[in-house]
């Protein structure tokens, strides 16, 4: 029997600012963690582009369109549940100009948008690979040496 490892989508939600929006996980693994949002796909029922538009939603209140796929981040151990392979997109509020709309909901205990290049992300304790995704898609962030 082949074992096949889940799928997960995951968001970088880009506001006009350039701020990026975090969520606070409610639940284990990682509890209390920032990450970005984003969560496993409901198989046999949607599409890796449609799993991240409604956990973004789910999330963070927030409606969301999908610029492009970032990468795909498939490190054996990434996720503490079992192998889980995430396709991160690069997405925007809509209407952009809503961005006070967005809250914790669901799974999200709560959210906060920052500067990928903020010192403040310093200190947040970040769940699963998010700071190395962070860091591989805003290249500035890497460079203050998180």
């Amino acid at each position: 029997m082949i074992k096949s490892p889940f799928v997960t989508s995951d968001c970088v939600i880009i506001a006009e600012d350039g701020e990026v929006l975090l969520i606070r996980r409610k639940n284990p693994p990682f509890q209390g963690h920032w990450a970005l949002p984003g969560g496993f796909i409901e198989t046999g029922q949607e599409t890796v582009e449609e799993c991240a538009v409604r956990e973004a939603h789910e999330e963070t209140n927030l409606r969301i369109e999908i610029d492009r796929l970032l990468g795909v981040w498939s490190r054996p151990g990434r996720d503490p549940r079992g192998h889980t392979v995430t396709c991160v997109y690069l997405t925007r509020p809509v209407p952009a100009s809503r961005k006070t709309w967005a809250r914790g909901c669901d799974d999200a205990a709560d959210v906060m948008w920052i500067r990928p290049d903020s010192r403040a992300l310093d200190s947040l304790p970040f769940a699963f690979d998010h700071r190395d995704i962070i860091e591989t898609v805003f290249p500035a962030a890497r460079k203050k040496g998180f």
